[in-house]
């Protein structure tokens, strides 16, 4: 299972170009439920902060990825960095698995019954600024001319874990702001920008991590 996140020091900086550690545990039925997978990985970020994993890959240890019982009950993945590349786990994040791993569950199916429907994500233009709605949750954003994206506060509508597939067209700049009480990659109040040339197309993927806070990727 894929994971990516922008790490950020204590000053906010970016923490780029560098070897961090990454501690990855799944927990059962609650953010704090029992522990039935723990790993650890040691990676390096990109140039914008960004680090990529494998979730699954990792050291082990506790537990196999592979003989999770994703059908019982609702999971929940907690992450701790330490961005010296140690063991001093001091940067952490809890959010519930949704869909994705739950797909390995269906090598279990021993039938289906009923009619089986594909889901495809919309997209939506953005052409004028607005403040985030229903629709937009799980869907795509395909900003063609400079326009921002405002996070509201207490927006309920959008669970822990739903995303938004992000999309700067041909020269457009999309910018997303948090609304005062709302964090962005950690920042209260804050904001990322998609700058996208012209000819070509600029993507990013907006998160729900917590209660007023959502995480950016691909700024």
């Amino acid at each position: 299972m894929s994971y990516q996140a922008i790490l950020r020091a204590s000053d906010n900086s970016l923490v780029a170009d560098s070897n961090v550690s990454i501690k990855i545990i799944i927990h059962q039925n609650d953010p704090s439920g029992e522990i039935i997978f723990e790993e650890n990985h040691a990676v390096s970020t990109n140039s914008n902060g960004l680090v990529s994993l494998e979730i699954g890959t990792g050291s082990s240890v506790l537990g196999s990825f592979n003989t999770i019982p994703w059908q019982q009950g609702s999971y929940f993945v907690e992450t701790q960095a330490d961005i010296n590349g140690g063991t001093n786990y001091n940067v952490t994040g809890v959010s519930q698995l949704l869909s994705v791993p739950y797909a390995l569950h269906a090598k279990t199916a021993e039938s289906i019954t009923g009619t089986i429907t594909a889901v495809r994500a919309n997209v939506i233009a953005f052409t004028d600024s607005r403040s985030i709605i229903n629709s937009d949750i799980n869907n795509t954003i395909a900003c063609t001319r400079n326009a921002t994206l405002t996070l509201s506060s207490n927006f309920s509508e959008m669970a822990i874990g739903d995303t938004i597939n992000l999309e700067a067209h041909n020269g457009a700049t999309l910018t997303v702001s948090a609304a005062t009480g709302v964090s962005l990659n950690y920042t209260a109040s804050g904001s990322a920008v998609f700058a996208s040339e012209v000819g070509n197309v600029r993507f990013g993927l907006l998160r729900k991590s917590g209660e007023n806070a959502y995480i950016i990727s691909g700024q």
